[in-house]
């Protein structure tokens, strides 16, 4: 069993007490349009309060840090399916992209803005291998709520958004393997650069297009 981790959870506004507000009727979120709803934002102390939960019931159900990562990576690759689908839906795109540069604009720029209110810092090849790129974020957002013990030093949250990269990816047919590894920088303590290493068939068609 892993230890425990700390968690820290963003404070919210106050709240009207529901039994002297005054009733009023609310739309339910199935009625609601898909664009309207495009520019709302969530609360950090709710998306705080969310992950943590996730991060503790993961954590209950793993044996070690590698398995944890697994876990945080296969419940995110289902939110980048849907991810892809909501987000080309806005965008109003009638075709999804299938070249590996593309693909990983379209994240670096649309699906990171859609997440995270920003484009993420840098999108990078590989100098050594054909097959990696690199996708570099300098102030990861699920990063804020966990505090990682020492001896679990090597784990890292962004496990979870590597699935949801993963899971965009292969709505795209661009099959990889994404992981997330911690590597700072001046005044970037919590830099995070994702790793995606594209299979072997994604990388035959690449040349097979050139």
């Amino acid at each position: 069993m892993l230890p425990h981790m700390p968690v820290r959870i963003g404070t919210g506004t106050t709240q009207a007490d529901p039994r002297t507000a005054p009733s009023r009727r609310r739309t339910s979120i199935l009625d609601r349009s898909l664009n309207k709803t495009r520019n709302s934002e969530v609360g950090l102390g709710a998306f705080g309060f969310l992950f943590s939960e996730i991060i503790q019931y993961t954590q209950g159900r793993v044996e070690g840090i590698q398995d944890f990562e697994q876990k945080l990576s296969d419940l995110g690759f289902g939110v980048g399916v849907r991810m892809l689908e909501l987000t080309m839906f806005r965008e109003k795109s009638l075709r999804r992209e299938t070249r590996v540069l593309n693909i990983l604009y379209f994240i670096h720029n649309v699906v990171w803005k859609a997440l995270f209110g920003k484009q993420a810092d840098a999108l990078e090849k590989s100098t050594d291998n054909d097959d990696e790129y690199m996708l570099c974020d300098n102030e990861p957002l699920v990063n804020q709520f966990i505090s990682v013990p020492k001896e679990m030093a090597q784990f890292n949250c962004n496990a979870y958004i590597a699935g949801v990269i993963e899971g965009i990816l292969h709505g795209c047919q661009c099959v990889a393997r994404v992981t997330a590894h911690t590597i700072p920088i001046d005044h970037k303590p919590l830099r995070t650069v994702f790793l995606i290493k594209l299979g072997p068939e994604v990388v035959q068609k690449e040349e097979a297009t050139k």
